[in-house]
């Protein structure tokens, strides 16, 4: 788990970003999702480093980076500010240009940093996420029940941050327990780690403003990249859970290539939390995308 890892916290576009690094070779970054950090990368960090220099970063409002108060209109975490973030973050690193692995929320930061910096990213792997404007514009029943979580955190502050400071452990095992493999892949250490991170003051504040951003702003944003036929560039592998929601409402290829430009992709045999359900079916997968041997897992 991070083996190879230094931890540092460097301030970039106006704030503190907490990150990982270690490994040799060209540059990855690693964003997660919701209600995570970098640490949902522990089961593959150790075998990315082999092939990268890895950059696992936690998103701002999220693990120990910084969490600004809420704003209007949620711009302080739009995607695209989210999305400087790391452009920032790894130019401070001396990385120009890197490619991306990124899992659910980060996976929407990182299709808006291929959008607004495509001359940095090289190639990026998304994983179990439909674009953000589709998912919106499709809900259905299935998905709203299954992503209540999406309608709840964009209620007005501060009604659901007071629910998730009453009980985050509730919250956390809420989310990420009622999805299709319970809370067997997580261990006790790194659902440990979530839980101490969501504690953190201001933790529920990031969270919501996150996705309240998503319902408002971010598909500005997107809606303006669609009607200009601005589209993401570089090569774009698109992976999702089997046994997960995306692939049961959207057509997830379908949507990509409306956004983007070189897209391929498959569902694995997992759920949504594929770096940790299914990581040896990712190294693979990521490996032989960006035309690497394959690790001796």
């Amino acid at each position: 788990m991070f083996t190879f890892y230094k931890t540092e916290k460097v301030a970039v576009n106006g704030i503190n970003i907490n990150y990982r690094i270690g490994g040799n070779g060209p540059a990855l970054l690693l964003l997660h999702g919701h209600p995570q950090t970098h640490a949902i990368w522990h089961k593959v960090a150790d075998k990315l480093a082999q092939h990268f220099t890895v950059v696992a970063a936690d998103l701002r409002g999220y693990g120990d980076s910084d969490k600004p108060v809420a704003s209007d209109k949620s711009e302080a975490y739009s995607k695209r500010v989210m999305a400087k973030d790391q452009v920032e973050l790894m130019k401070h690193l001396g990385f120009e240009h890197f490619s991306v692995l990124a899992h659910d929320r980060g996976a929407r930061v990182a299709h808006r940093l291929a959008a607004d910096h495509p001359s940095n990213v090289i190639c990026m792997v998304l994983l179990d996420i439909a674009p953000t404007l589709a998912m919106y514009e499709q809900t259905n029943q299935e998905f709203a029940r299954a992503y209540w979580h999406w309608f709840f955190l964009i209620r007005p502050a501060p009604f659901p941050e007071s629910l998730i400071e009453a009980d985050p452990e509730n919250y956390l095992r809420s989310v990420m327990g009622t999805r299709s493999a319970g809370m067997s892949p997580f261990t006790e250490e790194v659902f440990s780690e979530y839980l101490r991170c969501l504690k953190l003051p201001g933790a529920a504040t990031g969270i919501c403003e996150d996705y309240r951003a998503s319902a408002g702003i971010d598909l500005v944003h997107d809606k303006t990249d669609i009607e200009a036929g601005h589209k993401v560039s570089c090569p774009l592998l698109v992976l999702w859970g089997k046994e997960g929601v995306v692939g049961r409402c959207f057509e997830p290829i379908v949507e990509w290539e409306k956004v983007a430009e070189q897209v391929t992709g498959h569902s694995l045999p997992s759920g949504h939390y594929i770096p940790e359900e299914a990581p040896e079916l990712l190294l693979e997968q990521v490996l032989s995308f960006m035309n690497l041997p394959k690790i001796a897992i």
